[in-house]
Protein backbone atom coordinates (compact mmCIF):
# COMPACT_ATOMS: atom_id res chain seq x y z
CA UNK A 1 0.00 0.00 0.00
CA UNK A 2 1.27 3.66 -1.00
CA UNK A 3 1.79 6.00 2.12
CA UNK A 4 -1.03 7.90 3.05
CA UNK A 5 -0.47 11.62 3.83
CA UNK A 6 -2.08 13.35 6.38
CA UNK A 7 -3.60 16.65 5.54
CA UNK A 8 -4.54 18.96 8.76
CA UNK A 9 -7.72 20.59 8.02
CA UNK A 10 -9.48 23.26 10.44
CA UNK A 11 -12.44 25.09 9.56
CA UNK A 12 -13.10 28.60 11.28
CA UNK A 13 -16.90 29.15 11.27
CA UNK A 14 -17.62 32.77 11.63
CA UNK A 15 -20.65 34.76 12.18
CA UNK A 16 -22.77 36.16 9.48
CA UNK A 17 -22.20 39.64 9.04
CA UNK A 18 -25.80 40.13 7.48
CA UNK A 19 -28.63 38.18 5.60
CA UNK A 20 -27.31 35.93 2.93
CA UNK A 21 -28.65 38.30 0.42
CA UNK A 22 -26.70 41.31 1.27
CA UNK A 23 -23.70 42.21 -1.52
CA UNK A 24 -20.22 41.13 -0.42
CA UNK A 25 -18.89 43.36 1.89
CA UNK A 26 -15.22 45.11 0.93
CA UNK A 27 -12.52 43.17 2.07
CA UNK A 28 -10.77 44.32 5.10
CA UNK A 29 -7.20 45.51 5.02
CA UNK A 30 -5.71 41.63 5.73
CA UNK A 31 -8.60 39.19 5.04
CA UNK A 32 -9.11 36.48 7.68
CA UNK A 33 -9.42 32.81 6.67
CA UNK A 34 -12.49 31.08 6.46
CA UNK A 35 -10.76 27.42 6.88
CA UNK A 36 -6.85 26.26 6.76
CA UNK A 37 -6.19 23.68 4.57
CA UNK A 38 -2.63 21.87 5.66
CA UNK A 39 -1.84 24.98 7.31
CA UNK A 40 -2.37 27.06 4.67
CA UNK A 41 -5.15 29.99 4.55
CA UNK A 42 -8.35 29.96 2.26
CA UNK A 43 -9.25 33.55 2.52
CA UNK A 44 -12.90 35.06 2.50
CA UNK A 45 -12.05 36.53 -0.97
CA UNK A 46 -11.66 33.21 -2.43
CA UNK A 47 -15.16 31.62 -1.51
CA UNK A 48 -16.51 34.97 -2.44
CA UNK A 49 -15.68 34.83 -6.00
CA UNK A 50 -17.21 31.26 -6.48
CA UNK A 51 -19.85 32.08 -5.11
CA UNK A 52 -20.93 35.82 -6.00
CA UNK A 53 -23.10 35.20 -8.73
CA UNK A 54 -25.07 33.01 -6.54
CA UNK A 55 -25.04 35.60 -4.09
CA UNK A 56 -26.61 38.30 -6.46
CA UNK A 57 -29.37 36.33 -7.78
CA UNK A 58 -30.60 35.68 -4.30
CA UNK A 59 -29.97 39.60 -4.09
CA UNK A 60 -32.30 40.17 -7.20
CA UNK A 61 -34.78 37.33 -5.91
CA UNK A 62 -34.97 39.13 -2.36
CA UNK A 63 -36.19 42.22 -4.02
CA UNK A 64 -38.69 41.11 -6.23
CA UNK A 65 -40.19 39.59 -3.26
CA UNK A 66 -40.02 42.48 -1.17
CA UNK A 67 -41.31 44.56 -4.03
CA UNK A 68 -44.51 42.03 -5.04
CA UNK A 69 -44.95 42.49 -1.33
CA UNK A 70 -44.79 46.19 -1.21
CA UNK A 71 -47.13 46.41 -4.36
CA UNK A 72 -49.73 44.30 -3.06
CA UNK A 73 -49.76 46.28 0.94
CA UNK A 74 -49.74 49.54 -1.27
CA UNK A 75 -53.40 48.45 -2.92
CA UNK A 76 -54.54 46.80 0.27
CA UNK A 77 -54.25 50.39 1.77
CA UNK A 78 -55.40 52.02 -1.11
CA UNK A 79 -58.37 50.40 -1.64
CA UNK A 80 -59.26 50.33 1.96
CA UNK A 81 -59.22 54.08 2.07
CA UNK A 82 -61.47 54.08 -1.05
CA UNK A 83 -63.84 51.77 0.46
CA UNK A 84 -64.47 53.21 3.74
CA UNK A 85 -65.22 56.54 1.62
CA UNK A 86 -67.84 55.12 -0.15
CA UNK A 87 -69.06 52.45 2.57
CA UNK A 88 -67.99 49.59 0.07
CA UNK A 89 -65.92 46.52 1.28
CA UNK A 90 -63.05 46.37 -1.51
CA UNK A 91 -65.02 43.92 -3.85
CA UNK A 92 -67.73 45.54 -3.92
CA UNK A 93 -65.69 48.96 -4.97
CA UNK A 94 -64.08 46.89 -7.18
CA UNK A 95 -67.20 45.87 -8.80
CA UNK A 96 -68.59 48.94 -8.66
CA UNK A 97 -65.70 51.50 -9.98
CA UNK A 98 -64.00 49.05 -12.34
CA UNK A 99 -66.14 45.99 -13.46
CA UNK A 100 -68.54 48.02 -15.34
CA UNK A 101 -65.94 49.26 -17.71
CA UNK A 102 -65.76 45.91 -19.07
CA UNK A 103 -67.08 45.27 -22.61
CA UNK A 104 -68.17 42.14 -24.19
CA UNK A 105 -65.26 41.12 -26.70
CA UNK A 106 -65.76 42.04 -30.65
CA UNK A 107 -65.91 38.83 -33.27
CA UNK A 108 -62.12 40.08 -34.33
CA UNK A 109 -60.68 40.09 -30.75
CA UNK A 110 -62.41 36.80 -30.05
CA UNK A 111 -61.13 35.42 -33.43
CA UNK A 112 -56.92 36.87 -32.87
CA UNK A 113 -57.54 35.45 -29.43
CA UNK A 114 -58.12 31.91 -30.94
CA UNK A 115 -55.52 32.35 -33.98
CA UNK A 116 -52.53 32.71 -30.84
CA UNK A 117 -54.00 29.27 -29.39
CA UNK A 118 -51.76 26.92 -30.78
CA UNK A 119 -53.45 24.35 -28.57
CA UNK A 120 -56.79 24.89 -29.65
CA UNK A 121 -55.67 24.72 -33.46
CA UNK A 122 -57.70 21.20 -34.41
CA UNK A 123 -60.76 22.52 -32.45
CA UNK A 124 -63.59 24.67 -34.49
CA UNK A 125 -64.11 27.69 -33.27
CA UNK A 126 -67.66 27.68 -32.55
CA UNK A 127 -66.79 24.74 -30.60
CA UNK A 128 -64.50 26.94 -28.38
CA UNK A 129 -66.14 30.21 -28.57
CA UNK A 130 -68.05 30.62 -25.17
CA UNK A 131 -65.18 29.53 -23.21
CA UNK A 132 -62.93 32.56 -25.03
CA UNK A 133 -65.48 34.57 -24.70
CA UNK A 134 -65.63 34.40 -20.52
CA UNK A 135 -61.65 33.69 -20.73
CA UNK A 136 -61.22 36.74 -22.75
CA UNK A 137 -64.03 38.68 -20.61
CA UNK A 138 -61.76 37.56 -17.63
CA UNK A 139 -58.60 39.14 -18.60
CA UNK A 140 -60.24 42.39 -19.42
CA UNK A 141 -61.83 42.62 -15.59
CA UNK A 142 -58.33 42.18 -14.33
CA UNK A 143 -56.83 44.90 -16.37
CA UNK A 144 -59.98 47.42 -16.15
CA UNK A 145 -59.24 46.68 -12.44
CA UNK A 146 -55.49 47.26 -13.08
CA UNK A 147 -56.33 50.44 -14.62
CA UNK A 148 -58.59 51.75 -11.47
CA UNK A 149 -56.00 51.07 -8.85
CA UNK A 150 -53.47 52.78 -11.17
CA UNK A 151 -55.74 55.99 -11.00
CA UNK A 152 -56.00 55.46 -7.13
CA UNK A 153 -52.47 55.52 -7.29
CA UNK A 154 -51.80 58.88 -9.13
CA UNK A 155 -54.57 60.11 -7.00
CA UNK A 156 -52.84 59.69 -3.82
CA UNK A 157 -49.29 60.59 -4.80
CA UNK A 158 -47.75 57.34 -4.32
CA UNK A 159 -43.70 57.09 -4.13
CA UNK A 160 -42.08 54.13 -3.95
CA UNK A 161 -38.82 54.10 -2.57
CA UNK A 162 -37.62 50.62 -2.00
CA UNK A 163 -34.63 50.53 -4.41
CA UNK A 164 -33.75 47.49 -6.82
CA UNK A 165 -29.97 46.28 -5.72
CA UNK A 166 -27.32 47.69 -8.35
CA UNK A 167 -24.52 46.12 -9.63
CA UNK A 168 -21.70 47.74 -11.66
CA UNK A 169 -21.29 46.03 -15.23
CA UNK A 170 -18.84 47.10 -17.54
CA UNK A 171 -19.18 47.68 -21.36
CA UNK A 172 -17.33 47.22 -24.35
CA UNK A 173 -16.95 50.81 -26.07
CA UNK A 174 -17.23 48.65 -29.58
CA UNK A 175 -20.35 47.39 -28.77
CA UNK A 176 -22.71 50.40 -28.10
CA UNK A 177 -25.52 51.85 -30.02
CA UNK A 178 -26.81 55.05 -29.41
CA UNK A 179 -25.78 58.56 -27.49
CA UNK A 180 -22.54 57.54 -26.04
CA UNK A 181 -23.10 60.22 -23.68
CA UNK A 182 -26.79 59.09 -22.76
CA UNK A 183 -27.96 59.33 -19.35
CA UNK A 184 -29.18 55.76 -19.32
CA UNK A 185 -27.03 52.43 -20.17
CA UNK A 186 -29.10 48.97 -20.83
CA UNK A 187 -26.23 46.17 -20.74
CA UNK A 188 -27.77 43.26 -22.60
CA UNK A 189 -26.51 39.73 -22.11
CA UNK A 190 -27.45 37.45 -24.91
CA UNK A 191 -27.85 34.47 -26.90
CA UNK A 192 -27.98 34.54 -30.67
CA UNK A 193 -29.71 31.20 -30.21
CA UNK A 194 -31.86 32.42 -27.66
CA UNK A 195 -35.33 32.57 -28.93
CA UNK A 196 -36.61 34.80 -26.54
CA UNK A 197 -33.54 36.98 -27.11
CA UNK A 198 -34.65 36.88 -30.75
CA UNK A 199 -38.19 38.32 -29.38
CA UNK A 200 -36.64 41.04 -27.07
CA UNK A 201 -34.73 42.17 -29.96
CA UNK A 202 -38.13 43.90 -31.31
CA UNK A 203 -38.86 45.45 -27.75
CA UNK A 204 -35.17 46.61 -28.05
CA UNK A 205 -35.83 48.54 -30.91
CA UNK A 206 -38.86 50.16 -29.79
CA UNK A 207 -37.19 51.64 -26.17
CA UNK A 208 -34.13 52.72 -28.47
CA UNK A 209 -36.63 54.76 -30.77
CA UNK A 210 -38.65 56.28 -28.33
CA UNK A 211 -35.62 57.26 -26.01
CA UNK A 212 -33.27 58.42 -28.61
CA UNK A 213 -30.35 60.58 -27.47
CA UNK A 214 -31.12 59.48 -23.56
CA UNK A 215 -30.64 55.47 -23.43
CA UNK A 216 -27.38 53.65 -25.22
CA UNK A 217 -27.25 49.52 -25.59
CA UNK A 218 -24.28 47.91 -24.30
CA UNK A 219 -24.40 44.10 -25.66
CA UNK A 220 -22.22 41.16 -23.91
CA UNK A 221 -22.14 37.69 -24.88
CA UNK A 222 -23.97 34.70 -22.79
CA UNK A 223 -23.85 32.01 -25.01
CA UNK A 224 -25.96 29.14 -23.48
CA UNK A 225 -23.21 26.50 -24.41
CA UNK A 226 -25.36 22.76 -22.84
CA UNK A 227 -28.69 24.16 -24.35
CA UNK A 228 -27.55 26.06 -27.76
CA UNK A 229 -24.84 24.26 -29.44
CA UNK A 230 -24.13 27.67 -32.39
CA UNK A 231 -24.23 30.30 -29.74
CA UNK A 232 -21.11 30.44 -28.99
CA UNK A 233 -20.00 30.18 -32.63
CA UNK A 234 -22.15 32.98 -33.59
CA UNK A 235 -21.11 35.31 -30.66
CA UNK A 236 -17.40 34.84 -32.13
CA UNK A 237 -18.42 35.34 -35.42
CA UNK A 238 -20.62 38.80 -34.22
CA UNK A 239 -16.95 39.86 -32.58
CA UNK A 240 -15.06 39.13 -35.98
CA UNK A 241 -17.28 41.30 -37.62
CA UNK A 242 -16.70 44.04 -34.82
CA UNK A 243 -13.17 43.94 -35.65
CA UNK A 244 -13.96 44.92 -39.47
CA UNK A 245 -16.77 47.77 -37.42
CA UNK A 246 -19.32 46.14 -38.09
CA UNK A 247 -20.81 44.71 -35.32
CA UNK A 248 -24.10 45.68 -35.15
CA UNK A 249 -25.29 45.02 -38.76
CA UNK A 250 -23.59 41.66 -38.48
CA UNK A 251 -25.74 41.70 -34.90
CA UNK A 252 -29.19 42.18 -36.64
CA UNK A 253 -28.62 39.47 -38.96
CA UNK A 254 -27.63 36.60 -36.71
CA UNK A 255 -31.38 37.93 -34.92
CA UNK A 256 -32.82 37.87 -38.33
CA UNK A 257 -36.28 35.72 -38.71
CA UNK A 258 -34.07 33.00 -40.42
CA UNK A 259 -32.43 31.73 -36.96
CA UNK A 260 -29.56 30.23 -39.26
CA UNK A 261 -26.40 29.68 -37.70
CA UNK A 262 -23.88 27.29 -39.77
CA UNK A 263 -20.32 28.64 -40.64
CA UNK A 264 -21.59 29.03 -44.27
CA UNK A 265 -24.21 31.22 -42.54
CA UNK A 266 -21.83 33.38 -41.11
CA UNK A 267 -19.71 33.61 -44.23
CA UNK A 268 -22.92 34.79 -46.07
CA UNK A 269 -23.43 37.96 -43.62
CA UNK A 270 -19.64 38.60 -43.80
CA UNK A 271 -20.37 39.12 -47.36
CA UNK A 272 -23.64 40.81 -47.27
CA UNK A 273 -22.01 43.12 -45.10
CA UNK A 274 -19.07 43.47 -47.89
CA UNK A 275 -16.82 42.38 -45.07
CA UNK A 276 -12.93 41.24 -46.18
CA UNK A 277 -14.17 37.99 -46.15
CA UNK A 278 -10.71 36.14 -46.14
CA UNK A 279 -9.76 38.07 -42.88
CA UNK A 280 -12.94 37.14 -41.34
CA UNK A 281 -12.96 33.77 -42.44
CA UNK A 282 -9.07 33.82 -40.75
CA UNK A 283 -10.34 35.19 -37.54
CA UNK A 284 -13.33 32.89 -37.31
CA UNK A 285 -11.09 29.70 -38.04
CA UNK A 286 -8.32 30.70 -35.50
CA UNK A 287 -11.29 31.26 -33.06
CA UNK A 288 -9.38 35.02 -31.94
CA UNK A 289 -12.19 36.03 -29.65
CA UNK A 290 -13.34 33.07 -28.30
CA UNK A 291 -10.96 34.61 -24.85
CA UNK A 292 -13.45 37.82 -25.15
CA UNK A 293 -16.54 36.10 -25.43
CA UNK A 294 -15.65 33.75 -22.56
CA UNK A 295 -15.03 36.78 -20.30
CA UNK A 296 -18.29 38.06 -21.23
CA UNK A 297 -20.34 34.89 -19.96
CA UNK A 298 -17.63 35.01 -16.42
CA UNK A 299 -18.89 38.47 -15.82
CA UNK A 300 -22.09 38.08 -16.64
CA UNK A 301 -22.34 35.13 -14.77
CA UNK A 302 -20.55 36.72 -11.62
CA UNK A 303 -23.01 39.44 -11.62
CA UNK A 304 -25.93 37.29 -11.17
CA UNK A 305 -26.97 36.20 -14.93
CA UNK A 306 -28.18 33.24 -15.16
CA UNK A 307 -30.55 32.53 -18.28
CA UNK A 308 -31.16 34.98 -21.41
CA UNK A 309 -31.68 37.47 -22.25
CA UNK A 310 -30.73 39.70 -18.95
CA UNK A 311 -30.40 42.86 -18.59
CA UNK A 312 -28.77 45.34 -16.22
CA UNK A 313 -30.62 49.08 -16.95
CA UNK A 314 -28.40 51.69 -15.15
CA UNK A 315 -27.25 48.55 -12.64
CA UNK A 316 -30.62 47.72 -11.87
CA UNK A 317 -31.39 43.79 -13.45
CA UNK A 318 -34.04 42.93 -15.36
CA UNK A 319 -34.62 39.41 -16.49
CA UNK A 320 -36.39 37.77 -19.82
CA UNK A 321 -37.90 38.72 -22.63
CA UNK A 322 -39.94 41.30 -20.77
CA UNK A 323 -42.55 43.74 -22.15
CA UNK A 324 -42.16 47.50 -23.42
CA UNK A 325 -43.58 48.48 -19.94
CA UNK A 326 -40.80 46.71 -17.68
CA UNK A 327 -38.20 48.78 -19.53
CA UNK A 328 -40.26 52.27 -19.62
CA UNK A 329 -40.81 51.91 -15.78
CA UNK A 330 -36.99 51.48 -14.82
CA UNK A 331 -35.94 54.05 -17.51
CA UNK A 332 -38.36 57.07 -16.22
CA UNK A 333 -37.55 56.54 -12.83
CA UNK A 334 -33.48 56.92 -13.96
CA UNK A 335 -34.64 59.99 -15.83
CA UNK A 336 -35.93 61.44 -13.51
CA UNK A 337 -33.91 60.69 -11.08
CA UNK A 338 -31.54 62.47 -13.52
CA UNK A 339 -33.36 65.73 -13.19
CA UNK A 340 -33.22 66.00 -9.93
CA UNK A 341 -30.88 68.96 -8.31
CA UNK A 342 -27.78 67.44 -7.45
CA UNK A 343 -27.30 64.89 -10.15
Amino acid sequence: MGMITRVRLTVLLLPMACCLAQPPAAPAAKEAPVAVVDRKPILEGELTSLIQGELRRLQFQEYEIRRRALENLITERLLAAKSREKGLTSEELLRQEADPTVTEPSQEELERYYADRQELSNIPFEQVKDGLVASLKQQNVVRARQAYIHRLRDEAHVSVLLQPPQVKVTIDPTRILGDPGAPVTIIEFSDYQCPFCRKAETTLKEVMKKYEGRVRLAYRDFPLTQIHSQATRAAEAARCASDQGQFWPFHDLLFSGTGRLSEADFNQHAHTLGLDTARFEACLRDRKFKPQVDLDLKEGTEAGVDATPGFFINGKFLGGAQPMAAFEQIIEAELAAEKKPGN
